[in-house]
């Protein structure tokens, strides 16, 4: 395990914010602050926080049956992808962390997507060599990886799993047989979503023959997916690897007139879920955990940690200073990030380098009090050098969810789990979604110099992710806190904001999920709307800031182990809850 002490593209922060207001805006239905209020959860044997109640009850069913955190995450998971199509689902990928606590032991499960064997560097260039529009490529089979949650959640389910795996099924078959009734969320998004842009299969079931979405409420049956799960209850992830299912995927994929994709019977059976080591860094005495490359997100959380490490952050939330040293630790970060981390079984992530303590020193040096950097340019981390990388041209969008439990033995799993944009690639196949993760990698294989871009196109390479399920530990590992959300490169803002407001601001998990989300990726100041706020952006613009306030969405799920128990914090900005006894 990594453990250390302790320029991002204007581009990507843009299509971030426009990404977000468009897709997310219909997640804040009220009030002046932008969302519903939501209490603290409290529990003395487990819990869970998902992001659709009825996905909550299913994982905590599992933990009444006696049955373990990732029994209980697999429930939860295939509920969502009933409920919740638009965001995940067994079409798409999933990157998890579990503990054990009876042999602390902390585990990176990698079910992120794969490209095709026949994928090659120019997948999202036209034939002269020009980029492809991004909804045209996002929307088309071309950007359709190789699925890999199932096969995640099994590889963790040998390991630790205690009820059968057929039984981790039931609730999403019965919900998919007898129906749903859609929530106000997915009805908001299906209004914001042109009917046209699906296939066939999936236009008949989120919309009328006339093209109107299904209101609010409507009771939605998926019988298709109903006998996907049932299937695979039965076979195990070969059921969606191998046979009729896998060819009913590679053909939807092959034949997408949108945009055929390259996606065979040969990618699906050939793919592995991996086991990697987490990422670790000290915080305050804490041991901060997250997912190891193609994830970036505990590397760039980890280096903006040691960065902050030496201000004081104050005991205030959202105080202007603080602030503005965390914003200029994420624009250094996130430079770095860009240029450095991808897939490292094709590319050497420089990841120790990257939290070296005496490079950190350096870079630190860059944050002025008094005024903001602008535009970073990433550093030279120690093993490598400058333009052995190119610069990034990778742009991300939102979307995804995130799953949080505690099981009665204290064993944990924090998961986030991705089909990409809202309802992926609109490729329905038997019932579920099939993901456009390919368009995490970046559009052009190399930049202006012509150097080769880290994060590019290769046959069977994984893209960057911005998923980053959290854990953080106490002296003598210890639990006491996991953590995660969805959000494209937001994710990485989002789980900086909670580990903040927790550690520092020594906020409960529903207070730091419910704090005013901030950030940058790079470019702007991105900060949520509320005229509790207006100081700090004034503030932050005296510094030299630009600042953007748009519906920042967020996901957080966020679980506490305590002394007298478990406390959760499901966000505000979703539908989502937190559950235990």
């Amino acid at each position: 395990m990594i453990q250390i002490k302790s320029r991002a593209l204007l581009a990507v922060s843009l299509v971030f914010v426009l990404a977000s207001a468009t897709l997310n805006a219909y997640e804040r239905p009220e009030g002046e602050s932008g969302f519903t209020p939501k209490t603290l959860t409290t529990a003395k044997r487990h819990m869970v926080v998902a992001a659709n109640p009825l996905a909550a009850e299913a994982g905590l069913a599992m933990l009444r049956k006696g049955g373990s955190a990732i029994d209980a995450a697999i429930a939860t998971q295939m509920v969502l992808n009933v409920v919740e199509p638009q965001s995940s689902g067994i079409g798409g990928g999933a990157i998890l962390l579990t503990w054990d606590a009876e042999s602390k032991t902390l585990l990176n499960f990698d079910g992120r997507e794969t490209a095709p064997a026949a994928a090659t560097p120019d997948l999202f260039l036209d034939a002269v060599g020009k980029v492809l529009p991004r909804k045209k490529a996002m929307e088309s089979g071309r950007s359709v990886g190789v699925p890999g949650v199932l096969a995640a959640l099994k590889l963790a389910h040998d390991r630790y799993g205690k009820l059968p795996w057929t039984d981790l099924f039931a609730p999403a078959i019965a919900i998919a047989h007898d129906g749903f009734s859609i929530s106000h969320r997915l009805s908001e998004v299906l209004d914001d979503t042109d009917a046209t842009s699906f296939t066939q299969e999936g236009r008949a079931y989120f919309f009328d023959s006339a093209g109107r979405p299904w209101p609010t409420g409507y009771k939605l049956k998926n019988p298709a997916l109903a006998a996907t799960f049932e299937a695979i209850a039965k076979d195990g992830p070969s059921a969606l690897y191998a046979g009729e299912i896998a060819q009913d995927i590679t053909a939807a994929v092959q034949n997408d007139p949108r945009g055929a994709g390259k996606l065979t019977a040969e990618d699906l059976a050939n793919y592995r879920a991996k086991q990697r080591e987490p990422v670790c860094v000290l915080y305050r005495a804490h041991e901060v955990c997250g997912a190891a490359p193609p994830s970036s997100g505990a590397v760039t959380i980890g280096q903006v940690l040691s960065l902050v490490e030496p201000f004081d952050l104050g005991k205030e939330p959202l105080a202007i200073q603080p602030v503005h040293c965390i914003v200029e630790a994420e624009r250094l970060a996130f430079a770095d990030r860009d240029r450095y981390l991808a897939d490292p079984d094709f590319v050497t992530a420089p990841v120790s380098g990257l939290l070296d303590r005496a490079y950190l020193d350096q870079r630190r040096a860059l944050i002025q009090p008094d005024r903001t950097m602008g535009e970073a340019t990433p550093g030279t981390p120690p093993n490598t050098r400058q333009g052995f990388y190119g610069r990034d041209a990778t742009l991300e969008n939102v979307g995804t969810s995130h799953i949080s439990i505690v099981d009665n033995d204290g064993n944990a799993v924090s998961m986030t789990t991705s089909i990409e944009q809202a309802f992926g690639s609109h490729i329905m196949v038997r019932g579920f979604l099939l993901n456009n993760e390919l368009t995490d990698f970046s559009f052009t294989p190399v930049d202006a110099e012509g150097h080769a871009i880290a994060n590019r196109v290769e046959p069977g390479k994984r893209p960057r992710s911005a998923m980053d399920p959290t854990m953080i530990f106490a002296e003598s590992r210890k639990l006491q806190y996991l953590l995660g959300s969805p959000g494209g490169p937001g994710i990485i803002l989002f789980n900086l904001k909670a580990i903040i407001a927790i550690l520092d601001w020594h906020l409960d998990p529903q207070a730091a999920s419910a704090l005013a989300n901030f950030g940058s990726t790079g470019g702007a100041f991105l900060l949520e709307p509320g005229k509790e706020w207006d100081a700090l952006a004034d503030g932050m613009r005296k510094l030299g800031h630009e600042v953007q306030r748009f519906d920042f969405t967020s996901g957080l799920a966020i679980v506490a182990v305590t002394p007298d128990g478990l406390q959760g914090g499901a966000d505000p900005r979703r539908e989502g809850v937190a559950l235990g006894d």
